[in-house]
């Protein structure tokens, strides 16, 4: 591995500053997509530039979508339901807010589509999606392994005439495809589309992004608990004019870490009390670590203990199973607690972007923490002092893997993180501004 693969961390001890988070990867791609199926032409801006984002852009724009760049982090997407391609070959790499959707709408639409991704793309489950689709008359079929990408997409007869069951266990994204979906059936039919949930749903704080980006161009899903959807009959998006994407939630994780580990004040812009996204709620789990939290309708501020002069966060047990990927940020920050920390209900980790239970688990070791894992936990017991260890961390071609390490940074050791660049999937400038905020 050359130089330029590494980035080597020296250690720090205080973090102070303010930043603007980029946009949303969980707002950015669904609003894309609903754009590109709705009457008229929206504007977007705060829009993230990054790997999954592009990836977006690039499939919608084979699929005959016209989006004008407009400037820094602005689009017009000019809506077009059906698209006009009906043919193609899309490579949507390992982004999972990309290829679900598309494969639901694609599905719906009926056409002839091969969707691939990178190797891991196709080791990720898709099978619980298919299922619910092939049940409602889609035509899709498997091209590698039953129940993974990548997939052939046909002319099938989507009838939406039962309820649409899914699984709701693996990812959320299955739901949110289905209901993404569903408007473009409900307006050519003119009739409902239900949808129904078996077992318990999972990560439902994306569910409701998911629901209050359809309102906004102008679907209104009624629902019952977290177990039936109803699209109405004559649903059709129509596009606002314009829509601001907020800051990215999960992003936000690590830099409430810097001000409740570092020190702070830490003000992170962006996102804050009226944020729609579910990860929000990790200013909760770092308030009961210790750390005070301001909370203003865009922003958040946080100061806390500096724990490379001997602070120590306040151990938890937590169910994470509402806030999976800012978990991981809760997992890195147990390394300064004064106690093991457990993590919860955390099953979803084992498909995504790596296994990551595996992973945290293998790294966290490295560093010299006594680490534990199951199923669906992490118990991680904090290092002592005197026994951390200088560490390369594996970063799995995980962007959330070497965006957590960061953080290992406020220990008294050396900490090298191996390829850096694959944040660019949600956050290509990350370590720029972690260096613009931490203090050796």
């Amino acid at each position: 591995m050359s130089a330029s693969e590494r980035l080597v961390l020296e250690p720090v001890t205080r973090a102070a500053g303010r930043l603007r988070l980029p946009g949303s990867k969980s707002i950015s791609n669904r609003v894309l997509l609903i754009a590109a199926l709705a009457r008229g032409a929206t504007e977007l801006t705060g829009l993230l530039d990054s790997d999954d984002t592009r990836v977006m852009l690039a499939a919608l724009r084979q699929m005959g979508v016209r989006i004008d760049d407009t400037g820094p982090g602005r689009v017009r997407v000019h809506g077009a339901n059906p698209f006009p391609n009906r043919v193609g070959e899309l490579f949507l790499g390992n982004a999972g807010t990309a290829f679900r959707p598309l494969t639901a709408a694609l599905a719906v639409m009926g056409g002839d589509f091969r969707l691939a991704g990178v190797p891991r793309m196709h080791e990720r489950p898709i099978g619980d999606l298919v299922d619910a689709l092939v049940g409602a008359g889609a035509d899709i079929r498997y091209l590698g392994e039953q129940g993974y990408p990548p997939l052939a997409i046909g002319r099938g007869a989507f009838t939406g005439l039962r309820p649409i069951r899914v699984k709701g266990s693996v990812s959320s994204q299955f739901l949110t495809a289905l209901l993404m979906a569903a408007p473009l059936h409900a307006d050519a039919a003119g009739a409902p589309v239900v949808i129904e949930v078996d077992g318990e749903l999972i990560s439902q704080p994306y569910i409701l992004i998911t629901l209050k980006l359809m309102e906004r161009f102008g679907v209104r899903v009624e629902r019952s608990g977290w177990r039936r959807f109803v699209i109405p009959a004559g649903s059709r998006y129509v596009s606002p004019g314009s829509l601001e994407i907020e800051g990215d939630a999960s992003s936000a994780s690590y830099f409430m870490a810097l001000g409740a580990i570092g020190g702070g004040p830490v003000r992170i812009d962006g996102a804050g009390a009226d944020s729609i996204q579910g990860d929000m709620a990790f200013a909760d789990v770092v308030e009961a670590m210790g750390a005070t939290v301001t909370r203003h309708p865009q922003a958040l501020e946080v100061s806390g203990v500096q724990v490379a002069r001997g602070g120590r966060l306040k151990a938890f047990d937590r169910d994470f199973n509402l806030i999976p990927d800012a978990a991981m940020t809760a997992a890195a920050m147990a390394l300064y607690a004064d106690g093991p920390c457990a993590l919860r209900n955390i099953g979803s980790w084992r498909v995504k972007e790596t296994d990551r239970i595996h992973a945290m688990h293998t790294e966290l070791a490295k560093l010299g923490a006594k680490v534990e894992s199951g199923p669906d936990w992490l118990v991680v017991h904090p290092v002592r002092e005197g026994e951390w260890r200088a560490a390369s961390i594996a970063t799995y071609d995980d962007h959330r893997i070497a965006m957590c390490f960061s953080l290992a940074a406020f220990s008294p050791v050396q900490v090298t993180i191996e390829d850096p660049a694959c944040v660019a999937k949600t956050f290509p400038d990350y370590f720029s501004v972690f260096k613009g905020l931490v203090q050796a």
